[in-house]
């Protein structure tokens, strides 16, 4: 039998996890209309300097940080290799960072399911992207998904 306390934990790591992505959209954000002047890192920790972030959002948001410094160019590879007459650098500020947050997961995060990374990147793109950006994000991230076999 399940105790009612073991659900509370995962719910609040699921909730700071998603806030932490929105703020770590912010950051790519910012890294990005600043042509990568800085990295990932540094431009969090201004953020952090300056913004109230629950301290349990920052490890994941850390995280995000690391992984894109480190592996931004193998993630921009998997997302160019399954857009369709798109190219990366082609698309919105915000677009690309939902879906090198979402591939980023998809292909280093193997604690985080597949379909969580695309599930949580298109509820991102609800709220912060265009009109067309959920369904975009879901197709490009989808497609990214079959094609590293990570179909379930």
């Amino acid at each position: 039998m399940k105790k009612e306390d073991d659900s509370v934990p995962a719910s609040s790591a699921q909730i700071d996890r998603t806030r932490a992505r929105a703020w770590a959209l912010q950051v790519h954000y910012q890294w990005d209309v600043s042509n990568g002047d800085n990295s990932l890192l540094e431009i969090l920790d201004k953020v952090l300097a300056t913004r109230r972030v629950a301290t349990a959002r920052i490890p994941y948001m850390k995280r995000i940080a690391s992984g894109l410094d480190r592996y931004g160019d193998q993630v921009d590879d998997g997302l160019n290799s399954v857009l369709q007459n798109w190219r990366l650098d082609r698309l919105s500020v915000i677009d690309r960072a939902i879906l090198r947050i979402a591939a980023l997961e998809m292909l280093y995060f193997k604690d985080i399911p597949p379909k969580v990374s695309i599930y949580e990147g298109i509820r991102i793109a609800e709220l912060y992207g265009g009109t067309e950006s959920p369904a975009f994000v879901n197709g490009v991230l989808d497609a990214l998904m079959t094609g590293i076999g990570q179909i379930s």
